[in-house]
């Protein structure tokens, strides 16, 4: 019996070892949070990609999933236009559960063209479809950690809360949007903090 124990420590050891260092093969120098998408596990069936055509506008673009370039990751190209009433192409995650308690805010791992684009968030406050929670960030060609505080994301309209309440999280995105331009952003890695 005792060793049995002996070996069950072991090992619970051995994992508590390796769990971090597998969790830390993103980017040096980042820190692990809650991952919710890796991209390893057919996620063409989770993510959806639209544009602006859904009100009228003229944005086109394309949504494909790569593996065997590097990590596994999601890859969102396109034309941003704003004709139309246009301006944007995105990628868009429901979420299975809110984030854990305790955390803090939005967590990716992209690259890409050296843009801004933008992360949106969709909650019990967001109940029209043109409704979200915004944060911009900068792109640059090498895969980096991008943090995004709930705190850093304002509300799209006037008749929601200034911040969006994470306990009622229901969706990601990743959007090239507001402006006339090429978009072209990578996505490895989404999380939380």
């Amino acid at each position: 019996m005792r060793r049995l124990s002996s070996l069950v420590l072991s090992l619970a050891l051995g994992l508590a070892a390796v769990l971090p260092a597998l969790a830390a093969d993103t980017v040096p120098g980042t820190v692990p949070g809650t991952v919710i998408e890796d991209f390893t596990m057919q996620p063409e069936t989770r993510w959806r990609f639209f544009t602006d055509a859904v009100m009228g506008g003229v944005s086109t673009g394309r949504l494909e999933m790569v593996s065997g370039e590097g990590p596994p990751h999601a890859r969102m190209t396109g034309h941003v236009s704003t004709e139309n009433n246009g301006g944007f192409i995105q990628m868009r995650l429901d979420l299975a559960a809110p984030p854990p308690a305790g955390t803090t805010g939005l967590r990716l791992i992209v690259r890409g063209n050296g843009q801004r684009y933008f992360a949106h968030l969709r909650n019990g406050a967001t109940l029209m479809p043109w409704q979200y929670y915004q944060a911009p960030f900068e792109v640059t060609p090498d895969w980096a950690e991008i943090r995004l505080p709930f705190t850093a994301f304002r509300a799209s309209g006037r008749l929601m809360p200034g911040t969006p309440a994470v306990k009622s999280l229901r969706s990601v995105g990743v959007v090239a949007y507001g402006r006339a331009h090429d978009a072209e952003i990578e996505v490895r890695e989404v999380g939380f903090y």
